[in-house]
């Protein structure tokens, strides 16, 4: 919608209110343009999740539904596909079969395994006949399945081969409660023995759907209110937390984004192919696929190995593609590499259509019609490198920088949506809309179904009827209907009907919104995993050199570092077995101190078990400890973060610094031998000088957005091969 040339995305319902009466000032409410007149309301045939794909299977029987990779002797084969009218009868097979077990209704089924089509019949199946469809991941951390089993009372497991000896495994202690296992394939005679010993049948896959086919039983529809899924999510004391998420707040999400992509010249058709390798059991990608299904389009699953994911990228040449930054950060940083590989002539005029097109997309133009010239001579092989046709690529999960949302929203040469949501909210509360470059380095505006505002955290000084407004994002809607077994929590989160998210925004005058912090000590990093940061700090502070612990992980950022406070009696006994002089100051400006320190962090980790990205990585050593004087720690000793953050950022940045350059110097490899000297360095912008940290050789990224610094960029590399000459 369009107000003269200032596009309007929002309106705003309600007025802000300050605080009163013992409650919180709260912001205005904002509510996405395409709801001004209230939420749009269903269509009486699509109210719950089966009906999505049930209308979607009657209306297109004969589309390809389903596509997965077959590997035989280690070779991996083209895509094969199963139509929606195929899918649709195994699924009322295994619904069948289901019912022949003796599920009721209501009844917890799980799903453990990696996507593929097994996982989403199994899923309609538990829509189907008014079963609630549980997820089972492994990474929440050691013993989650075991939790979420026992948690959830699930009664029959579908799951992957592969995990098979994990359920069957003495450490799975809540297995027993299971009656049946279904494998996405087959299992070993050994493996059905072991069941059988502990009351538990195991079937193949083709087994249990003949079963059902020979014992037929019709669908149980369920009711928009009836309890889709349970699904589990991180929580802050190391145990998940079931969310349980309606069947019409599936519906709900459907419709919503059926709206908002009909507002763009490129809708989603029954052509459209998603590549899907975020894990079912995350909201993003499980609710990307039911609207898919909804349109009739086509799923493709990776063949199951993430760092080949390219070469499904170019057999499967999908129209979307859905990933967390992390992904996202790994393709910039294989075009980066290409383009550290060209002639130093190509480069620039890379980077000069580079800035021709930035330009003129902020000026308002589509990345279609910003700069056609740009896309035929240089981004198309972007685009090529990424299958060919990709129209949309979403990124979710955690923040994007914004330099890789700018290159990728000029370079792909498709729209580019960043969106902010939890498991809570099903996915996004709010979306930026694309080929809009004001949104750049936000989360965009609210969804169709959902209400935004910001609530005062007085203790953090964040006010949402200040300038800016700012405050803790609180979002209303048709969301989850609380915390599986867990009341307390849930009426901790929702009051008065507002979810309240943690995480802190910073909000325009028109609705637009940013992430900026966090209220609990909960956070996601980059590639979209949550870190609770109190419970690390417990697990991390028992090395004898450690007196105490600061972990920090920046959302823009794959890995976790810390400030530790050093144990001054055991390093000092440390440095002399070690050959170390001088006094504690001196000793914990070594470098072997704060190597040995990252290595008992790192033995610690592995001893707790703890997953990869909760490993530290790099720490700086502070010999003072953490104190009310520097206004670190409160009067209870309880760690100010925000003032940590401030008081120690110039070193953390030192610590991320080097730890991308020793990344990035593992993956890449310069075809120049050319060094720009720091004379030359001066002469770029702060973001192509970054390109050259550590004396690396020609740029390897885009040249800076101003197109002023296209004669420094090529001033300083006149004077790179001027020093280079001087040297040799």
């Amino acid at each position: 919608m369009e107000r003269g040339t200032k596009k309007v995305f929002t309106v705003q319902v309600e007025d802000g209110k300050p605080r009163k009466d013992g409650r919180p000032a709260v912001g205005p409410v904002f509510r996405s343009a395409l709801s001004k007149d209230g939420f749009p309301q269903l269509e009486s045939d699509m109210k719950t999740s089966w009906d999505v794909f049930r209308v979607g299977a009657g209306k297109y029987p004969d589309n390809r539904m389903l596509g997965w990779r077959p590997v035989k002797d280690g070779v991996i084969g083209p895509y094969l596909w199963k139509s929606y009218k195929e899918v649709y009868d195994e699924v009322l097979q295994a619904g069948s079969a289901l019912q022949k077990l003796g599920v009721k209704p209501g009844s917890r089924i799980g799903i453990y395994g990696s996507n593929c089509p097994q996982w989403i019949v199994a899923m309609q199946a538990c829509n189907g006949y008014s079963l609630i469809c549980v997820p089972l991941y492994d990474t929440l951390g050691a013993g989650a399945v075991d939790f979420i089993i026992d948690h959830a009372e699930i009664d029959v497991i579908f799951v992957q081969d592969k995990k098979i000896k994990e359920i069957l495994s003495p450490d799975c202690k809540s297995a027993k409660r299971v009656k049946a296992l279904v494998a996405f394939t087959s299992a070993t005679s050994e493996q059905i023995t072991s069941a059988d010993q502990i009351g538990m049948k195991l079937y193949s896959w083709n087994d249990f759907l003949n079963m059902g086919k020979d014992n037929p039983a019709q669908p149980y529809a369920p009711k928009p209110n009836d309890t889709c899924t349970i699904m589990y999510t991180s929580g802050t004391s190391g145990q998940p937390k079931g969310v349980m998420l309606s069947h019409e707040s599936h519906a709900m999400y459907v419709k919503g984004v059926d709206l908002f992509m009909d507002q763009f010249d490129d809708k989603m058709t029954t052509d459209d192919v998603f590549l899907s390798f975020l894990p079912l059991a995350h909201i993003l990608d499980r609710m990307i696929e039911e609207y898919f299904f909804h349109k009739g389009a086509s799923v493709g699953y990776y063949h199951g190995d993430l760092n080949a994911l390219r070469d499904d990228l170019m057999e499967l040449k999908p129209t979307l593609l859905v990933g967390v930054p992390r992904v996202y950060e790994k393709i910039y940083e294989g075009i980066l590499k290409a383009l550290s590989e060209l002639r130093p002539l190509r480069r620039i005029i890379f980077n000069a259509l580079y800035n021709r097109k930035l330009t003129n997309m902020k000026a308002g133009y589509t990345h279609k019609t910003a700069s056609p010239f740009a896309d035929m001579l240089a981004f198309r092989k972007v685009k090529a490198r990424l299958g060919g046709r990709l129209r949309l690529l979403i990124s979710g999960g955690a923040p994007l920088s914004n330099e890789i949302e700018e290159f990728l929203r000029v370079t792909s040469c498709a729209y580019f949506i960043q969106g902010y949501g939890l498991t809570e909210t099903l996915g996004p509360s709010t979306v930026c809309y694309p080929d809009d470059m004001s949104l750049v380095g936000t989360v965009g505006v609210a969804a169709t179904y959902t209400d935004v505002r910001l609530e005062e955290v007085p203790e953090m000084g964040y006010d949402p009827l200040g300038t800016p407004s700012c405050g803790e994002i609180c979002v209303r809607g048709n969301f989850f209907t609380g915390y599986y077994k867990n009341p307390e929590l849930t009426n901790e989160v929702v009051v008065d009907g507002w979810f309240h998210t943690g995480d802190i925004g910073e909000m325009t005058s028109d609705g637009i919104l940013k992430v900026i912090d966090r209220k609990k000590n909960i956070f996601k990093l980059s590639q979209g995993e949550y870190v609770a940061v109190e419970y690390l700090e417990k697990v991390y502070g028992f090395p004898p050199t450690v007196e105490d612990i600061w972990v920090y992980g920046d959302s823009f950022r794959s890995m976790l570092v810390a400030v530790v406070n050093p144990h001054e009696e055991n390093t000092m006994k440390w440095a002399e077995s070690n050959g170390y002089k001088g006094s504690f100051d001196e000793i914990c400006k070594s470098e072997g101190l704060k190597n040995y320190i990252l290595k008992e962090l790192t033995l610690v980790a592995a001893k707790n078990k703890l997953r990869g990205f909760e490993y530290i990585k790099g720490v700086v050593l502070d010999p003072i400890p953490f104190d009310i004087e520097r206004d670190l720690v409160s009067a209870t000793m309880k760690k100010r973060r925000n003032n940590m953050l401030k008081y120690y950022k110039s070193e953390i940045d030192k610590v991320y610094q080097k730890l991308e350059e020793q990344r990035i110097a593992s993956k890449v490899k310069s075809s120049f031998p050319l060094r720009y000297s720091s004379q030359a360095r001066r002469q770029l912008s702060p973001a192509t000088a970054a390109s050259l940290a550590g004396g690396r050789a020609y740029p390897t990224g885009p040249l800076p957005p101003l197109a002023a610094d296209l004669s420094r960029w090529t001033d300083a590399y006149i004077l790179g091969l001027e020093a280079e000459a001087r040297q040799t």
